[in-house]
């Protein structure tokens, strides 16, 4: 079977499911294996009997609004979970089922970002391997055996969500050491819904994040001056592939999928997502004047890209009027990549234990991690068994499969 069917089937059993109504989660699988994270710290500590992170109501499912009399509701909008947060003060003012664990689908690249900026300076050069070349999903284009800058790679990465350039990456680093710093960075933010399990945000066994966590790796992208840049670049050249007998080398265009950077004024960033299994994810962020608001959602039915845009619109025109429902809380002190031993250390045997995990590839069978929709939802409902093996046998039969994911934002 070839792979991209593979990941079609992956995606069917992680999410043919409906939406379901709220945001219950999927029952962690009894055999799922932990996901390795580092110690808390106790600004970001959260146990069973602690107040959920970013006050008590963010514990809440449903609409999460305090609006004063005579402030209009904001649009419906039809993700299962989604927050709306100002940019600068970090207060929520509407949020639905904000700490709901999903699939990220892409978006997880800014985190990628997040944990190799720093590691990675922008004119190292890497040459691309075959793997790289071959990841599934959404390519930049490299080719094996021609030669990128981490520059270029941080743009093909973000801007046209390029499995590839994110594979490339965490390979020079070391692709253990790259999970492992990505969970170190995603707890130092304080985003304690995060597992990341590979660099791509291909679909993975208790690969999870949740609107809060999105916001909070969202604005640690815009607080970095270089990353910043790269996710409000609306296009750039990316080179083609090495000419042999060292000819000189051209170059295409390469544009950014976020949508929203040339149909809204003010947006400046940041990723947008998609997989069969995650349907369509978003962190977005605009700024307008001294305003600026961040949009982050997850499990999103509907491309319609004005459902996001009425949204900020909402927050612009009344989010200074309206109460904050909770706070984005601040990083914690220290350098993150201090407890790369505690994900997993480095090496053989650290690759091997993210291997078995499934951090590495995409999901097989399960979901380990609680999902908005999972396998869980299978048990209380084998009838969608059947419905998925028909599924299946349609896609397979009429449906041609394309090596390229769609991007909707």
């Amino acid at each position: 079977m070839r792979r991209s069917i593979r990941y079609i089937v992956a995606g069917l059993a992680l999410g043919v499911p409906a939406l379901t109504a709220g945001c219950a989660q999927a029952t962690p699988s009894a055999s799922a294996q932990p996901i390795s994270r580092p110690a808390a710290t106790a600004s970001t500590a959260q146990d069973a009997t602690s107040e959920p992170i970013g006050g008590p109501r963010m514990a809440e499912t449903g609409l999460v609004l305090d609006l004063p009399t005579g402030v209009p509701a904001p649009p419906a909008f039809p993700a299962s979970c989604y927050l709306v947060a100002d940019l600068d003060s970090g207060a929520v003012i509407l949020a639905k089922c904000p700490h709901a664990k999903g699939l990220p689908a892409s978006t997880i690249k800014a985190l990628t970002a997040l944990a190799l900026v720093d590691e990675l300076p922008p004119a190292t050069v890497i040459t691309a391997t075959e793997e790289d070349a071959n990841q599934e999903g959404s390519r930049v284009g490299i080719r094996a055996g021609s030669s990128y800058t981490v520059e270029q790679l941080f743009q093909g990465m973000l801007l046209t969500s390029g499995n590839d350039a994110a594979w490339a990456l965490a390979r020079h680093r070391g692709l253990p050491e790259t999970i492992a710093a990505m969970n170190a960075k995603a707890a130092q933010l304080g985003a304690r819904d995060t597992a990341a399990r590979n660099p791509s945000g291909l679909d993975a066994t208790d690969q999870v994040s949740s609107a809060y966590d999105m916001a909070l790796i969202g604005r640690a992208v815009l607080r970095n001056e270089r990353l910043a840049g790269y996710v409000k670049t609306e296009r750039t050249t990316f080179p083609s592939a090495r000419v042999p007998g060292g000819g000189t080398r051209g170059s295409l265009e390469i544009t950014n999928h976020n949508r929203l950077l040339t149909r809204y004024s003010g947006t400046i960033g940041v990723k947008n997502g998609y997989t069969l299994a995650a349907r369509r994810t978003y962190i977005g962020a605009a700024r307008r004047g001294a305003s600026g608001y961040l949009l982050t959602y997850l499990k999103n039915p509907s491309s319609d890209w004005r459902l996001t845009t009425a949204l900020f619109d909402w927050a612009f025109a009344y989010g200074g009027q309206v109460r904050p429902v909770g706070q984005l809380v601040e990083p914690a002190p220290g350098d993150p990549g201090a407890h790369s031993a505690a994900q997993g250390g480095s090496g053989q045997a650290a690759l091997e234990a993210l291997s078995a995990e499934g951090a590495l590839h995409p999901a097989g069978a399960g979901v380990g991690a609680p999902q908005l929709d999972g396998l869980g939802w299978f048990g209380a409902h084998p009838e969608a068994l059947l419905f998925t093996a028909g599924s299946m046998t349609v896609i397979a039969a009429g449906v041609s499969i394309t090596r390229r994911t769609r991007q909707p934002q």
